[in-house]
């Protein structure tokens, strides 16, 4: 029996989690971040994402998106396979990445166990999407996503946390990525 939650409505507004392999805080440096920033922005010019919250936790995402092609299952799906690589290879060759050898064996072992899987594995596999079908689940769902640096003790305010949409919906000028408010 799969574990995985499905995408049951194609064209519907979803609530997603993903995080890597063993929890790992990767997203500890700026270029890891803007990697997953600029990965969102591309799917967003190009690939029919409809991004309408956003964070990004150090071991873990949290997106509130549509696929303007009733695909979310593959734009996930692909998504994560090319931030995988891209982020796999920015650790690789980050002379600063004191932790280098760590991760790279982590994930090395996690592909390992997983068939699906070549060589290393960045990403654990399920996604748990849960279907946005209320304005009510929309603001459950969005207060939780811009909380989780406040609950994590990071910040006080989600606006302070560089990396959310919390900083889109307060209309504060320093926001890494552009959302669909509309």
């Amino acid at each position: 029996m799969s574990t995985k939650y499905k995408f049951g409505e194609k064209s519907g507004a979803y609530f997603i989690s993903f995080a890597t392999i063993n929890w790992i805080d990767v997203f500890t440096r700026d270029v890891y971040f803007s990697s997953i920033t600029e990965s969102l922005d591309h799917c967003r010019r190009n690939k029919g994402m409809e991004i309408y919250g956003y964070c990004i936790m150090h071991s873990h995402v949290h997106l509130i998106f549509r696929s303007g092609l009733n695909d979310p299952s593959g734009l996930i799906r692909d998504f994560k396979g090319f931030t995988s690589r891209k982020l796999l290879k920015l650790i690789e060759e980050n002379p600063q990445e004191s932790r280098k050898e760590w991760m790279l064996w982590m994930y090395e072992r996690a592909g390992k166990k997983n068939s699906n899987v070549k060589f290393r594995q960045f990403w654990q596999q399920d996604n748990h999407a849960i279907e946005i079908w209320s304005l009510k689940v929309f603001e459950q769902k969005l207060d939780y996503i811009h909380n989780n640096p406040v609950e994590a003790g990071f910040v006080t305010d989600p606006i302070d946390w560089k990396y959310s949409s919390a900083r889109n919906y307060g209309n504060n000028d320093q926001t890494v990525l552009e959302i669909d408010l509309n």
